[in-house]
């Protein structure tokens, strides 16, 4: 068996106590004769075991780690008994992520330039979740903040990278839905409920704006 010499146990005992994905540098250290490739095959193996036995829940690769998460077909049950686990974004919010995450990085003049209002309070909100981080400084006066996504980004949403990014047009439906506060599913991700927020300079005709579409991501995968 390729994995032999590789503590299955141990490697699934490491990434079940882990609080979040359990990256590269972490199983280095625990496994320092294993390569990469082997640790991903015994990550396979494992998940081919879980599923064998029928548990509700695998190693998902997230954020450029592993984490257990419990199988995407389990969500409504979950989310019935645990509605906290339901993240909701206002439609501001969820414009000014999409902005973030497809045209990355960007400035927040930028951001409403294509939003076409004020973003002040949206990407402080975002900021504030972490969805979102300051990544540089754009060269031009005064230097403004760079924004892109976070790796609480990717593992909220259950992302390796941001080559995993849905189709545009995934994202566009969402914006498009009649509500005016979004709720996202995430069953398999323990994401926090906070208070919906409302963006304070954004006119009430502008909830059914939807962004550009976006040029491809112009940062590397964090």
């Amino acid at each position: 068996m390729a994995n032999a010499e590789l503590d299955l146990a141990a490697l699934e005992a490491l990434i079940f106590a882990s609080e979040g994905p359990i990256g590269p540098a972490t199983l280095r250290r625990a496994f320092p004769r294993a390569t990469p490739g082997q640790l991903g095959e015994a990550v396979a193996e494992i998940n081919r075991a879980l599923a064998a036995s029928g548990r509700p829940y695998e190693i998902a690769e997230v954020s450029a780690g592993y984490q257990f998460r419990t199988r995407p077909e389990f969500a409504e049950v979950i989310l019935a008994a645990q509605p906290e686990r339901k993240l909701r974004l206002s439609r501001p919010a969820l414009e000014t992520l999409a902005l973030v995450a497809y045209r990355q990085p960007l400035t927040r003049a930028e951001i409403e330039d294509l939003r076409g209002v004020d973003c002040g309070a949206v990407v402080k909100s975002l900021l504030e979740r972490d969805l979102v981080r300051i990544v540089g400084r754009r060269d031009a006066p005064g230097r403004p903040a760079l924004y892109g996504t976070s790796a609480s980004f990717l593992e909220t949403f259950g992302l390796r990278g941001l080559s995993d990014l849905p189709a545009l047009r995934e994202i566009e439906a969402i914006v498009a839905a009649p509500s005016e506060e979004l709720s996202l599913d995430e069953g398999e991700v323990a994401a926090g409920e906070p208070a919906p927020e409302t963006d304070p300079e954004t006119p009430s005709g502008d909830s059914s704006a939807a962004p550009r579409e976006p040029a491809p991501p112009e940062v590397r995968l964090h």
